[in-house]
């Protein structure tokens, strides 16, 4: 009997009670969510503050050579610390050359294993055994890379260079976009596996139950539904190419001219400012390496607003 009425008195309660148990409620849970909600704005806005920080640091240090070269700068193909004339062209051509080769390469590979991962074998050693792979390969640390590249890749590009009758030299644009090749296959791979593996089995069981084959599955129901996502894996693959430094440093052959074949040596923005910073003692010249930086911070922006703008019409279309 007394629980009871305890029932019937809380059943009893009038909407004014209601209301003011429901406020009382919400006062316990309010700060809490105040404070979360205040965590993850300033977290934002603190995102915001670095990239502008980095953006005007660039910016502030590189004056003097924007103040010397203007425009010029960004055409000029002429790299001369002695003379004082300095050009970013070639290394905005090797930069642009390397990474896109490199993501030409890898998307066969990339998207293979993604749909191998996500539609095929899903479980199971084999499974287990690749994903581990694919998570070492990211894991390795870029000079790896470039000791494996040195004395593995540049031999057998070398090998291949003569049988073409080009100069045998080995490092240039191509060793360097096969070892970002490389290194950039478990980014894209990764989330191309995790896209291919959120497309609804309803799709999938309709065109099965319509006589579908298993490729034509792939082909005409899971490529199409995950376009914008294979898309997002490859342009983060390719941010990743830009930016790297030390294994294309060691197998690019550090030439500051415009490579003129993609076996010829060539440097990229990231590897003449690993190779040229510590010799940078004129003004000028430590300006106009912190300008290149600041050219490839602008580079890296400008993809990533055009891939979005691209995903977002995929993701529309789709």
């Amino acid at each position: 009997m007394h629980t009871g009425s305890e029932e019937i008195s809380v059943l009893s309660r009038s909407p004014a009670d209601k209301i003011m148990t429901h406020r009382a409620v919400r006062s316990g849970v309010a700060p809490a969510e105040t404070v979360f909600q205040s965590l993850i704005a300033g977290a934002a806005v603190l995102m915001v503050v670095l990239v502008c920080a980095v953006f005007l640091t660039l910016v502030f240090n590189s004056l003097h050579s924007i103040k010397e070269f203007g425009f010029r700068f960004f055409y000029g193909t002429t790299w001369n610390p002695v003379t004082g004339e300095f050009g970013a062209l070639p290394f905005l051509a090797g930069t642009l050359i390397t990474s896109f080769l490199a993501l030409a390469i890898s998307l066969p590979f990339s998207l293979a294993l993604a749909i191998h991962l996500g539609e095929y074998s899903t479980k199971g050693t084999i499974a287990a055994l690749l994903q581990t792979a694919i998570e070492l390969l990211a894991g390795i640390p870029s000079v790896i890379y470039g000791f494996w590249g040195l004395f593995v890749l540049v031999p057998m590009v070398r090998s291949l260079e003569r049988m073409l009758g080009v100069n045998p030299v080995g490092v240039g644009i191509f060793t360097a976009s096969l070892v970002l090749a490389i290194m950039i296959i478990p980014y894209s791979s990764s989330l191309g596996r995790e896209v291919i593996r959120l497309v609804p089995d309803d799709l999938k069981e309709a065109a099965y139950s319509l006589g579908a084959t298993r490729f034509e599955v792939v082909r005409k129901i899971v490529i199409p539904y995950v376009l914008s996502g294979i898309t997002a894996g490859n342009l983060l693959a390719l941010g990743r190419a830009i930016g790297e430094t030390m294994a294309v440093t060691m197998v690019i052959g550090n030439s500051n001219t415009i490579p003129t074949s993609i076996f010829a040596p060539a440097n990229t923005m990231a590897s003449v400012i690993a190779n040229e910073f510590t010799e940078a003692t004129d003004h000028l010249y430590l300006s106009s390496l912190i300008e290149i930086g600041l050219l490839l911070f602008v580079v890296t922006m400008i993809i990533n607003v055009a891939g979005k703008q691209i995903i977002k019409k995929m993701s529309i279309q789709v």
